[in-house]
């Protein structure tokens, strides 16, 4: 079948927003751990996923505020250089923390990550 033809019906008009993704927005979170000024980040999707990486900002001594689909994260006062086993369990993505605390303070230590158990997902 080359074409589908539609007949009758009511013309559709609209308009449709479309949230970020989380995986692009869960790195950005984690990435604002280098910046000594404050950032907005914008388009974030409403997921628990980026909920549970705000918070993971905050434990570090980020002020982090949320609005409807945005976030402003400041960590100029950040001093956590850890990240507890309950903090990270939640999700694998809160490994994406390690590197920025790591250049930020020299040295960090993150547990290893929890999340779904869905197969083996080596962190490499």
């Amino acid at each position: 079948m080359d074409r589908l033809r539609i007949v009758g019906g009511q013309r559709l008009q609209g308009a449709v927003t479309i949230s970020g993704a989380k995986n692009a927005a869960l790195p950005q979170i984690a990435a604002s751990l280098l910046s000594p000024y404050p950032l907005e980040l914008t388009n974030l999707p409403d997921v628990t996923d980026v909920e549970n990486m705000l918070g993971v900002v905050r434990l570090h001594g980020a002020d982090v505020t949320r609005s409807a689909h945005a976030a402003t994260i400041d960590t100029s006062a950040a001093v956590s250089k850890e990240t507890s086993y309950d903090t990270v369990r939640k999700m694998r993505a809160t490994v994406l923390v390690l590197a920025p605390l790591l250049a930020r303070f020299g040295h960090a230590r993150v547990s290893l990550p929890g999340g779904c158990a869905i197969g083996a997902r080596p962190v490499d």
